[in-house]
């Protein structure tokens, strides 16, 4: 399996990132995920990094090295987070528990599986099209599903969801796979500070035209810009899928053993099912020192 991966996670105008992202892999499956966490509940932070967490440990127990069933191992691993959310709060003697959005991919074999639960997303892009993105689980995505306009004085707000990680009821989660990949395929999974600034015809036009380690931070650069001193978290994952020998740049899992496993996700350690909060020096400067190692390894093929 042969990949690009890029990835940045930026502050806007709020008090914290709750903004968590990372990708873990074997030699034959590929685990991307993001997760938002939500304001207007408690530890929307703790809530994202919990979900990845969940969904990572789960991924290198089955993975060993391909999962079974990818769609199966997506409802599981958002629906696991749910429970650990869940679990959590209680743990903590909390009255509201911490919330967060979704969206997950697997690559495995030369398809694509995804899963999403609230409004953060995933774009396929193939060639100079957008083949595929995930609908929202907002109430103004589903009156647009259903092709109905607001009446006149009414006012679809796109960040009401009716679903998410932490809800009191069970989470609704989408799926969709297999997706059969061809060579220069670009998933981008983003939380809402992306798409709520800038356009599916931009971001879209963005990943067409440029390398996905030139495209993302533009991409995000223009979010902060168009958002304005108010503007939402920023996080983006890129991966473009390279199957074919020549691997311009990123990662070949092909020397891997079968029960080899990497993650920029960090796992669990002793007593963070309590306190999982992470340092956000520590996030961004780990996901800078990757997207950096990407860039020497380009550098170094390109003739």
């Amino acid at each position: 399996m042969r990949f690009s991966v890029f990835q940045v996670s930026r502050r806007g105008g709020r008090e914290k990132n709750e903004d968590r992202m990372g990708y873990s892999y074997t030699r034959d499956a590929g685990l991307f995920a993001l997760a938002d966490g939500m304001g207007g509940h408690p530890e929307g932070e703790v809530a994202a990094q919990l979900a990845l967490q969940t969904m990572s440990g789960m991924f290198q127990r089955e993975a060993t090295p391909a999962l079974a069933d990818p769609a199966k191992f997506l409802q599981e691993g958002i629906l696991a987070g749910h429970l650990q959310l869940l679990a959590y709060a209680a743990s903590k003697g909390m009255t509201d528990t911490p919330r967060t959005t979704l969206v997950a991919c697997i690559l495995q074999g030369n398809a694509a599986y995804w899963a999403h639960c609230g409004d953060s997303r995933l774009y396929l892009v193939r060639g100079d099209k957008l083949i595929a993105r995930t609908r929202d689980h907002s109430y103004s995505e589903l009156q647009e599903a259903l092709g109905r306009s607001p009446a006149a004085g009414e006012h679809f707000n796109r960040n009401v969801l009716f679903t998410c990680l932490g809800s009191p009821g069970k989470p609704m989660v989408d799926t969709t796979g297999p997706m059969l990949l061809q060579d220069g395929d670009r998933l981008l999974l983003c939380s809402d500070g992306l798409w709520g600034t800038v356009s599916d015809e931009v971001i879209t036009e963005q990943l067409v035209n440029l390398p996905i380690a030139d495209a993302v931070p533009e991409l995000v650069e223009r979010a902060l810009r168009n958002g304005g001193p108010r503007c939402d978290n920023v996080t983006v994952l890129a991966v473009e899928w390279e199957a074919g020998e020549d691997l311009t740049m990123g990662i070949s899992t092909q020397s891997l053993s079968d029960d080899e496993f990497a993650s920029t996700i960090q796992a669990a350690g002793a007593g963070e099912e309590d306190n999982p909060e992470l340092d956000e020096a520590e996030i961004e400067r780990s996901v800078r020192e990757i997207n950096e190692a990407i860039v020497r390894r380009s550098s170094k093929k390109t003739p």
